[in-house]
């Protein structure tokens, strides 16, 4: 999990400053979601796994999230397998963001979180599948929805 406790001037404007986030940030151009996702974790931690260590475990939508920028966020939820013991895959300790923490499953929703995020990380430990959507006013969860995500894929011919 990272902390994000950076000083300086991304600490300074940092929406999450204070909270604890898993790694991830948002696209450069023409990105995917795992692509995106891998670059951010070699950026966050400084270590790069191939996008086969990625698997998808959720999308989440955030309305307006920052209002100041009048931003919607779309958030693709995975979770990456190391085949390492942590220790040995050379993780930095620090990223521009913050601080860097091994945390025990069972402690990740005691940490200081965004509301709606002890409602969603229990399905990622779990590993159950979910989409959701969570409204933020002022800084506030205002309400959320969160469901199993079910597979309706259409045939192509």
């Amino acid at each position: 999990m990272l902390h994000r406790n950076a000083n300086g001037e991304k600490g300074a404007r940092d929406i999450h400053k204070g909270k604890w986030n898993g790694l991830g940030g948002k696209f450069e151009v023409d990105e995917s979601p795992v692509e995106a996702a891998r670059r951010e974790f070699f950026e966050e931690a400084g270590v790069d796994l191939p996008e086969s260590s990625f698997k998808i475990l959720g999308v989440l939508q955030f309305p307006n999230f920052n209002p100041k920028r009048s931003e919607d966020w779309i958030v693709y939820v995975f979770e990456a397998e190391f085949g390492s013991a942590p220790a040995e895959l050379g993780l930095f300790k620090t990223s521009p963001e913050g601080d860097l923490h091994w945390i025990e499953e069972g402690g990740v929703c005691a940490l200081p979180l965004w509301e709606g995020d002890r409602e969603f990380i229990p399905w990622v430990l779990e590993r159950r599948p979910f989409v959701g959507t969570y409204w933020y006013e002022d800084g506030a969860l205002a309400r959320s929805w969160l469901s199993p995500m079910t597979s309706n894929a259409v045939a192509r011919p």
